[in-house]
């Protein structure tokens, strides 16, 4: 028969080999190695080769892969033999002729392509019968791999590969066809944002001007030459002003009385600081814009003072008048009034200093006159004569001048290098008028008018110490022995000048907080006048107040009113020969100390 040759064929180790197969269906499910008849100690026949099933082994909790190392036989006896095992179920005997493989309960459906796996579909024979791995498997094995199979199939129907790559066409098409939004262009006459010199990285300027097209925008230009002395408000308050002017010039025409400066104790003079008070009254929006100078009438009938702000208006207030007919504002200048004084020989007189011209306020003929014009940009001035017909005038660029109100014209008279790289202030020597102090960057100086010229200047005396910026330097008032200075290195000092040697050293020093920022007028020490070795400052503490300090060093006095003065005054004036006191802050406003 041609059945009996494979089995014929049929090493005598298959016997064994079916008895593995039972033991292979015992219910924990385990698989054993089957061991071919090289490994049992007899060798294979030439040109045969032995396939090595291995089955996984169940573990509690976790699946094993399955791996199975098929081989095939070379010869075509080997490869029917190797045929006819895969097709005996399980306990045939070698021989008995092959049938289908019965049903088990892991195949309800009696087939192992519907709910098994084909262990011989990646044989050489191109699959086989799918019956040969259900005989290998336990019922928990076949049950798994009937699940898997079920499950791919359930996935394949609902074809997600398909779908997801239709969607994805789909999203592609949509995104090509969107078109981006042009960004809108630019407006051509955009507005630049503002930004800090520090995050442009550019260094601050070292001169104090304001940028002249901001003042052009703010106010009309003022032209050249006199100037009739009409207030803003003239059409509306036209009598008010008359009535105003009538009284500068009523206090002018009376004289002081011609008392002797002298000091008094010290005790005396810090009773007659704590009588001075504010009042709600003396508080006054005198010009529109921040308080770069303020000026005193010397009258002791009334108190008249003057404020010029940043744009070039004046402002002048009756303090005494309660009504709004008691300050009016004028616009003689351009830029900011620097500078002001009432003339020590003639009251009705007001002279102030913008950058381009010195100006001076005559009440009698009602006109601002032009004393001096300048190309270069002016800071400061002082009178070098009791008549004030002379003035010694600071250029911001460092230079110095000579100004004769008695010239015609509005020419200077010299102009001289004194070394500086900026003049911030000028201040005659009280006795010897041929001496003036200047302070700029880090110097201050003590020069002789007489031996001016235009380069080539050596000071008389020098005052060091100073690291950075002087804000101000003037001579004490009486004797005029005592220079006070501010600093930016937050420090006010204080030098003997009873004797002007080539050096001068410092007196005494005081820590002193003079950051005032870029948007407040920086301090000016000024002296008393009523009191040789004390001078008057602003402060940046908290409450706002201006303080009073002995040339010692030491603090006598602070000036505040928690209700009536809430900023910082940087520039202030003491009257001449009353217990008054005027600061001027940054928003225009006066506030007047007086005793009541």
């Amino acid at each position: 028969m041609a059945l009996s040759e494979p089995s014929e064929a049929v090493p005598e180790e298959l016997s064994p080999l079916s008895q593995q197969r039972e033991q292979e269906r015992t219910p924990s499910g385990g698989a054993e190695l089957r061991r071919g008849p090289e490994q049992g100690g007899r060798r294979a026949e030439p040109g045969r080769q032995l396939r090595v099933l291995l089955t996984p082994l169940s573990v509690a909790g976790r699946r094993m892969p399955q791996k199975r190392l098929l081989g095939a036989y070379d010869d075509v006896e080997g490869e029917a033999a190797g045929k006819r095992l895969r097709a005996e179920p399980p306990g045939t005997p070698p021989g008995s002729p092959p049938g289908p493989a019965p049903a088990t309960a892991a195949s309800p459906h009696g087939s192992g392509s519907d709910g098994g796996w084909d262990a011989e579909s990646d044989s050489s024979d191109g699959g086989g019968e799918a019956q040969d791995g259900y005989s290998q498997l336990s019922a928990y094995e076949r049950k798994r791999l009937k699940n898997i199979t079920e499950n791919a199939k359930f996935f394949a129907a609902l074809k997600l590969h398909e779908s997801a790559a239709r969607l994805q066409k789909i999203a592609t098409r949509r995104q090509s066809n969107v078109t981006k939004r042009p960004k809108p262009k630019k407006a051509e006459e955009e507005t630049v944002r503002r930004r800090s010199m520090r995050l442009q990285r550019v260094e601050p300027s070292v001169l104090e001007v304001p940028t002249q097209p901001e003042a052009e925008e703010e106010y009309p230009q003022v032209p050249a030459g006199p100037l009739p002395m009409v207030p803003e408000n003239q059409v509306e308050n036209s009598k008010l002003t008359e009535e105003l002017l009538a009284t500068w010039m009523k206090i002018s025409e009376t004289k002081p009385n011609d008392t002797e400066k002298h000091m008094c104790d010290m005790k005396r003079y810090q009773n007659s600081l704590n009588s001075m008070v504010l009042s709600e009254d003396n508080v006054r929006k005198v010009v529109q814009n921040r308080v770069c100078s303020v000026a005193i009438h010397p009258s002791e009938s009334l108190v008249f003072v003057a404020a010029g702000d940043k744009y070039g208006q004046i402002g002048l207030w009756n303090v005494d008048c309660k009504g709004e007919e008691g300050a009016h504002v004028f616009t003689p200048h351009n830029y900011s009034v620097n500078c002001m004084h009432f003339s020590p020989s003639n009251p009705a007189h007001l002279l102030s200093l913008s950058h381009d011209v010195l100006r001076c306020g005559d009440v009698t003929r009602a006109i601002f006159d032009e004393i001096c014009r300048s190309e270069e940009d002016l800071s400061s001035f002082d009178f070098l004569e009791d008549n004030a017909s002379t003035a010694i005038v600071g250029y911001w660029n460092g230079s110095v001048a000579v100004v004769d109100r008695r010239t015609p014209g509005t020419s200077l008279e010299l102009s001289a290098n004194i070394g500086f790289k900026i003049t911030r202030t000028v201040h005659v020597h009280p006795v010897n008028k041929q001496y003036f102090v200047a302070a700029g960057s880090v110097d201050v100086r003590i020069y002789d008018v007489r031996y001016l010229k235009s380069d080539g200047n050596k000071p008389v005396s020098t005052l060091n110490g100073h690291t950075k910026s002087v804000a101000s330097a003037y001579f004490s008032p009486v004797t005029g022995n005592r220079v006070v200075t501010v600093c930016a290195d937050d420090k006010l000092r204080v030098y003997d000048t009873s004797s002007l040697s080539s050096t001068i050293a410092v007196l005494s020093t005081v820590r002193h907080n003079n950051n005032t920022g870029r948007w407040l007028t920086r301090f000016r020490a000024i002296w008393d006048p009523k009191q040789e070795d004390c001078f008057v400052v602003g402060s940046m503490a908290r409450p706002r107040q201006i303080e009073v300090y002995q040339d010692t060093g030491k603090l006598l006095h602070s000036f505040y009113n928690i209700d009536c003065l809430g900023s910082v005054c940087s520039i202030n004036v003491v009257h001449p020969s009353k217990n008054i006191l005027v600061g001027g802050n940054s928003s225009g406003r006066l506030h007047v100390f007086k005793e009541q």
